[in-house]
């Protein structure tokens, strides 16, 4: 793959209620990157299942959220200029929770991963990572705080456990470039300064890493 050919710009990842979408959105308001929100295609209720009987369902539900991811995240790669909430190259965080606590069983789990690396091969990664990290208490007061009723029927020990996976999972990520934030304190929504530390950050990397990054407000805007 030469220069940044069929490769998106910006993913902004984190553990469930960090704040990814919102500020996913800031983003594309605010640097002109088409938004890709996160896919959720799930026609079988197969998440609501999966809640109800964990190790029966997993393996489907998993497996359909991934080839959605795929599937997305190749037309996001035929745009390039897009900053996407979430993205196949965390889908397997997942799949390695649901592993360890026994909602996959070994054969399913490696089916998985055969899938996954199937379809990486077709993807480059984006040009640029950004992990929103969180401590575990605060991603939970989020949650609640938003009220969606699929989340609060979920125990907090999950909630708890994904984000363990997810500090693991990018402390050793080596499929491109990285930028980790911690954003415990931080209120990007509602405080101005808080939003600004964050896009300047951003920028200044996609900078660094892209050559054809060109933003919708450039050096002089009031962010940078």
């Amino acid at each position: 793959m030469n220069d940044n050919e069929k490769q998106v710009k910006l993913v902004i990842d984190g553990v469930t209620g960090v704040g990814k979408s919102s500020l996913a959105k800031i983003v594309s308001d605010e640097l002109g990157l088409v938004l890709f929100e996160e896919i959720f295609i799930d026609e079988n209720n197969l998440l609501q299942k999966f809640f109800r009987q964990r190790q029966k369902w997993a393996f489907p539900m998993q497996v359909n959220f991934l080839n959605n991811r795929f599937r997305q995240f190749k037309e996001a790669s035929s745009i390039r200029d897009v900053v996407m909430d979430r993205s196949i190259f965390s889908d397997h965080i997942f799949a390695r929770m649901y592993l360890e606590l026994d909602y996959l069983m070994p054969e399913e789990y490696d089916v998985y991963r055969g899938l996954l690396q199937n379809m990486l091969e077709h993807v480059a990664p984006p040009a640029l990572m950004v992990f929103l990290k969180v401590e575990a208490a605060e991603a939970v007061r989020r949650i609640h705080k938003r009220g969606r009723p699929d989340e609060l029927q979920v125990e907090e020990s999950y909630w708890r456990r994904l984000n363990e996976f997810y500090n693991e999972h990018y402390s050793s990520y080596n499929s491109g470039n990285l930028l980790a934030i911690e954003v415990s304190e931080m209120d990007f929504v509602n405080r101005g300064r808080d939003r600004d530390e964050l896009l300047n950050r951003i920028h200044h990397s996609l900078k660094a890493y892209c050559r054809d990054y060109q933003p919708s407000r450039q050096d002089s805007g009031k962010a940078f």
